[in-house]
C-alpha cells in the first residue's frame, strides 16, 4: 500500500522566528534554494541545495525524504548535523525529539522506528559572527558526492573561535561529525590550525572503498574539502 502525504499541508510549511526555523517534512528541496527566510537562517542550506541532483529532482524530492533515506552520500543529513538541528518524529503512540547527530545510525539506517515519521525539522537560529561552508566533489553535477564536507564556524568579539562543527560525508557509511574541531576552540582559526583540523577530521573517518573511489582517495579528498569549508566559514564568521 502507498500512502500519500502530498495534501496533508501542514508538513509542507516553513515557520521561520527569532528562535529558529521550522521545515516540514514535505518541503521541496528546491524551496531551500529560493526562499529568502532559509538563506537568511540557514544560509548552509542554501548552499548546498543547488546540488541536490537536478532541478526536476529537487522540485520533488523533499527534506524528510532525503534525510529519511539517509544516503551516505546526500548533503541534506551532513548539512543538518552541521547545523545542530532536531528531527520530529511522530507515530500513532506517541511524539518524540531526536538530534540530527543521533539520528544517522549507519549505511541507510536512522532511528525512526517501523512506525514513525519525521514531521519536522527544527533549526536554532544562527549564533553571532557565524560563518558557513560547503564543498562536494561528484564526477558530474547532479551526481551523488565521492566526498563533500561542510562547516560551521562562530568567533567571539575577540575574534577567537567559540563554535565549531565540521561534517563529513559522503566516504563512510554515513554522515561523520568530526571530533578534531575541539582543537579550534578558544583560539584565532588561522589557515594552518584550520588545515591541519582538517587533516586530522579525515583520519577519524572509516572511508570505504568501491568502483568508483578507494579508500585513501576518500581520506585524501576528505581533508582538503574539510579545511576548504572551516576556512570558508572562518572568513564569513570574521566578516559577519
Amino acid at each position: 500500500m502507498v500512502v500519500d502525504l502530498n495534501r496533508v499541508a501542514a508538513l509542507d510549511a516553513v515557520h521561520g522566528d527569532a528562535s529558529g526555523l521550522q521545515l516540514g517534512a514535505l518541503v521541496r528541496q528546491h524551496t531551500l534554494e529560493r526562499d529568502g527566510r532559509i538563506a537568511a537562517a540557514a544560509p548552509l542550506l542554501a548552499e548546498a541545495a543547488p546540488l541536490i541532483g537536478h532541478l526536476q529532482t529537487r522540485a520533488r524530492g523533499t527534506v524528510g525524504g532525503s534525510l529519511a533515506h539517509a544516503d551516505p552520500a546526500a548533503e541534506l543529513p551532513a548539512c543538518m548535523i552541521a547545523l545542530d538541528a532536531v528531527f520530529h518524529l511522530r507515530s500513532a503512540r506517541a511524539a518524540r525529539s531526536v538530534p540530527a547527530h543521533e539520528f544517522f545510525r549507519g549505511l541507510l539506517a536512522t532511528a525512526l522506528g517501523p512506525d514513525e515519521l519525521l514531521t519536522e525539522i527544527e533549526l536554532p537560529a544562527p549564533a553571532p559572527h557565524a560563518g558557513h561552508g560547503f564543498a562536494e566533489v561528484a564526477r558530474r553535477h547532479g551526481d551523488f558526492a565521492l566526498v563533500g564536507a561542510c562547516a560551521v564556524l562562530a568567533v567571539d568579539q575577540a575574534g577567537a573561535c567559540r563554535h565549531a562543527r565540521l561534517v563529513i560525508f559522503g566516504a563512510g557509511d554515513g554522515p561523520h561529525l568530526a571530533r578534531a574541531t575541539a582543537a579550534l576552540l578558544g583560539a584565532a582559526p588561522a589557515p594552518a590550525r584550520l588545515a591541519e583540523v582538517g587533516r586530522a577530521a579525515a583520519e577519524e573517518i572509516d572511508a570505504r572503498a568501491d568502483l568508483h573511489a578507494t579508500a585513501a582517495y576518500r581520506r585524501r579528498v576528505a581533508a582538503g574539502l574539510a579545511a576548504r569549508v572551516l576556512t570558508a566559514a572562518a572568513a564569513r564568521a570574521k566578516a559577519a
